[in-house]
């Protein structure tokens, strides 16, 4: 006799589509369980959408404008561990472009040259990794290691002796314009910082899906050999992706200096960590050849909501532990996947 329908197991077709939903949405999925159990973790307290409350309309747009140089920096740092390279001196660049940003505009440089000088900055500092990496060969994280002192000892040495921070003090006072960028709410109460990060972020995913640069990125860092052999100039596009990745954090100190309304040579630290973490959790393969921007960005979201969450529900000498333990638990899972990704 044979078995009604009703109790037919599954097809492996559908479980493959089903497996492969997951992987391409669940991110998602995370980003709403984040934000359902953060709201509802005070809710005996605080209405919903009542101050207090993690959906209080105030406090989504306080942790979008914070979130601004991590999601600035989150695709284009996707896009150079795809190529299957790092750069571990994003925060130190992040810094260093902070401070000159600031030093410009305290002495009196308008908002667009500024802008625009310490972009060019960041792009300089992004083809001194890529110049270490490809012309000389010194592996990666060995070239960024050497660039994270180098960069922020530079960011130190800009600093007046006995000064913090790049900041008004006496007669000489930041202009008026100085902090709009990061904090002035231009649509929907969020800042220009913001929305630079989300047109980056959509240049870098039409540029992975439509353009040469994703496909070659790819290809460089899923077999570099076959990649050369098919005429690819693989140095070339990661030299390219390194210093996409330098105006990346330009444009990120930009928006924490402005937002902080000084030019800090520490304000970058721990970026590269951060980084690391919201690509991981967004799915992108250590070993390069797979991750998806978009991801990314979510990712960056998910780490930033989770980070202020927990200004009011976690004591704070447990928060480094818990973004520790989210790393951990991101590169284990991220193993998982790209193992299980090779054994198809």
């Amino acid at each position: 006799m044979s078995k009604s329908p009703i109790f037919a197991q599954p097809s492996p077709t559908f479980a493959r589509r089903a497996g492969q939903f997951l992987l391409d949405y669940y991110i998602y999925f995370v980003l709403v369980l984040v934000i359902g159990l953060l709201s509802v973790a005070n809710l005996d307290k605080f209405g919903l959408f009542e101050r207090g409350n993690f959906l209080y309309e105030r406090n989504i747009i306080n942790i979008l404008r914070v979130s601004a140089p991590l999601l600035t920096l989150a695709g284009a740092f996707t896009l150079l561990m795809v190529s299957g390279y790092i750069d571990l001196s994003v925060g130190s660049a992040m810094s260093l472009s902070a401070v000159v940003y600031a030093m410009l505009a305290i002495n009196g440089v308008p908002f667009l040259a500024a802008f625009a000088i310490t972009m060019v900055v960041g792009a300089g500092l992004g083809l001194i990794n890529g110049f270490l990496v490809v012309r000389l060969n010194i592996t990666p994280v060995i070239a960024t290691l050497i660039t994270l002192s180098f960069y922020k000892g530079i960011a130190l040495l800009l600093v007046q002796d006995g000064v913090s921070a790049i900041k008004s003090v006496g007669d000489l006072k930041m202009p008026s314009w100085f902090n709009s960028y990061g904090r002035e709410g231009v649509f929907l109460g969020l800042p220009m910082a913001f929305w630079i990060a989300v047109a980056v972020t959509l240049a870098l995913v039409i540029a992975q899906n439509k353009s040469l640069l994703g496909k070659y990125a790819a290809a460089t860092g899923g077999n570099p050999t076959a990649a050369k052999l098919s005429g690819i100039h693989t140095g070339k596009v990661v030299v390219l992706l390194y210093a996409i990745v330098g105006v990346s954090t330009a444009l990120a100190g930009i928006a924490r200096s402005s937002f902080m309304s000084l030019g800090d040579p520490l304000s970058g630290d721990g970026m590269e960590l951060s980084a690391i973490l919201v690509v991981l959790i967004g799915g992108t393969a250590f070993s390069g050849g797979e991750g998806r921007v978009l991801r990314s960005f979510i990712g960056a979201l998910i780490i930033m909501a989770l980070t202020v969450g927990m200004l009011t529900l976690v004591p704070a000498f447990y928060q480094t532990l818990v973004i520790g333990a989210a790393l951990l638990a991101a590169a284990a899972s991220n193993h998982l996947v790209s193992r299980n990704e090779v054994g198809k």
